[in-house]
């Protein structure tokens, strides 16, 4: 009887074991990303859901200064894509982003690419002085918990050097800039 008992109970634990990242919609975050392009990113779980933010639409007015997706595995934020207008090309700040040794990648005006994410802006609009606002967005993608280097790591550069070309298109196509 405690054999069966046991036996039971690593069954159980076994089926409970879950490896892969849990099913998502064929497009999230604004229908910027396929889901089957982001997965490979993903830890594995049980179930995925977005807050509340990533709801609302890509810069849903002219005068908003960001927009932003955070999908969820689990309750843990897991990928987060997001997209932040400033007015004045240097205040495009990744200096947190310096200490992974981010790589260059050919995406908008400038683009950088680390183990766990990317990042990029365009210009929508220059200023025409140095007192001068402009319209210049700022784009990130960050997922949690990736592996610094090895052959993980290079491959999620790969994957996030893509998804920030994909997202930089987006963007420009969305806000008619670029």
């Amino acid at each position: 009887m405690l054999a069966s008992t046991v036996l039971v109970t690593l069954l159980t634990g076994c089926s409970e074991k879950v490896e892969a990242a849990p099913e998502l919609p064929a497009r999230i975050c604004w229908d910027a990303f396929a889901s089957k392009e982001v997965s490979p990113l993903l830890p594995p779980g049980k179930e995925a859901e977005f807050d509340t933010y990533s709801m609302r639409p890509f810069f849903p007015v002219e005068e908003s200064e960001y927009a932003t997706c955070v999908l969820q595995i689990d309750g843990a934020a897991s990928f987060t894509a997001d997209a932040r207008r400033v007015d004045f090309e240097e205040l495009v700040d990744w200096t947190t982003w310096e200490k992974l040794g981010p790589a260059p990648i050919d995406a908008g005006k400038k683009g950088i690419v680390w183990h766990n994410g990317a990042a990029s802006y365009i210009v929508c609009e220059p200023s025409k002085g140095p007192d001068t606002p402009g319209k210049y967005i700022d784009m990130s993608l960050y997922v949690h918990d990736l592996p610094k280097k090895g052959d993980r790591a290079e491959e999620s550069r790969r994957i996030f050097t893509d998804l920030m070309k994909q997202f930089v298109a987006f963007t420009q196509k969305e806000l008619k800039c670029g």
